[in-house]
């Protein structure tokens, strides 16, 4: 059992870069980005939960459809969501505490990290951080035009230009860094799988990982 969650563990520490590809997808949507992120990292530990590594693919093929799905949630959810007292209590200490790691260690913390804080699993610290989320309806009005918002949806024409600019911004990365993007992303293997191909420490893979994530993203952003 204790394999088990280990490896669990592993999986979303090692794929979070995936939830922030996805959320990026969304950006400029009427939904911060920390929320796009958090819904993100649910969908993640759902993923994490019931990957089964002997149907023969990749955890990232699994995982990026589950984790959009999480995403695209917070558009199609409209209503009101019904929140106990107790789980809403529970959610503001959660992001205190977000609040003072991330003062304490001047970025962002990991949602492993603020799990560790609270002294519970992954994926309630996830759920901790998702339960303060504002809900759009998707009859709503956009303030600064009076329309309806539009639901996001991803068209087979936007779908084949992204990978197309993808593609050529992996082809101009220095062969060491292209080759680790690939095992990552394209291959599914873990920061410490990688490590061990590209002969570096597995925390000179997430650094360098998340450098490459920043500069791709600039790059595909003009």
């Amino acid at each position: 059992m204790e394999n088990s969650t280990e490896k669990r563990n592993s999986l979303i520490n090692d794929n979070l870069g995936l939830v922030h590809a996805c959320a990026n997808k969304f950006r400029s949507r009427s939904v911060d980005y920390e929320d796009l992120f958090q819904a993100g990292c649910v969908g993640l530990c759902k993923a994490a939960d019931n990957f089964d590594e002997n149907r023969g693919f990749a955890f990232s093929t699994y995982a990026v459809p589950v984790i959009l799905g999480e995403i695209r949630r917070i558009f199609r959810d409209g209503g009101t969501v019904k929140v106990s007292r107790t789980l809403k209590e529970r959610s503001r200490a959660a992001l205190k505490v977000k609040q003072e790691l991330e003062n304490e260690l001047s970025r962002e913390p990991t949602i492993s990290e603020l799990a560790e804080k609270l002294s519970v699993s992954v994926s309630e610290a996830a759920e901790l951080l998702t339960v303060s989320m504002p809900v759009i309806s998707l009859t709503s009005q956009d303030e600064s035009t009076s329309r309806q918002l539009d639901i996001p949806t991803e068209a087979p024409q936007e779908a084949l230009s992204e990978k197309l600019a993808l593609k050529k911004v992996v082809s101009l990365l220095e062969e060491r860094d292209r080759k680790l993007i690939e095992l990552r992303y394209f291959e599914g293997m873990t920061q410490v799988r990688t490590a061990q191909r590209l002969g570096m420490s597995q925390v000179q893979v997430s650094r360098r990982e998340k450098a490459l994530l920043i500069k791709m993203r600039e790059s595909l952003l003009g």
